[in-house]
């Protein structure tokens, strides 16, 4: 049974920095690409970045470049994402996810997800 588990979520003010982390067990984490999508209330789930199986290749929505960057450490499962000059609009439930390419951005091209973190930033 896939696992994807996500942590490191919360409340930080306009300008802080969060880490969120997903654990991945019950696949081989290092033949899968991994992503991070987001929702926020009353929106579709978007695309935030991913990674390839390697961690060589790596891609971001826009609004996230030079603000976020993924990685991941394939001996410990885990897939991260560090957030950096987070603003208010950042407030969402960011779910982790595994897939076949990490150049796909629409959700449904994702296989497997995790239940999600909430990131709350406030002004």
């Amino acid at each position: 049974q896939v696992q994807l588990v996500e942590s490191g979520g919360g409340l930080v003010q306009a300008g802080g920095s969060l880490r969120l982390s997903c654990v991945a067990s019950g696949l081989t984490f290092s033949s899968y690409a991994m992503g991070w999508f987001r929702q926020a209330p009353g929106k579709e789930r978007q695309f935030v970045a991913s990674i390839s199986w390697s961690g060589g290749s790596t891609y971001y929505a826009d609004s996230m470049k030079g603000r976020f960057t993924i990685s991941r450490d394939n001996a410990k499962n885990t897939v991260y994402v560090q957030m950096n000059s987070l603003k208010p609009e950042d407030t969402a439930v960011y779910y982790c996810a595994a897939g076949a390419s990490s150049v796909l951005r629409t959700p449904a091209q994702w296989k497997y997800w995790g239940q999600g973190t909430q990131v709350t930033v406030s002004s």
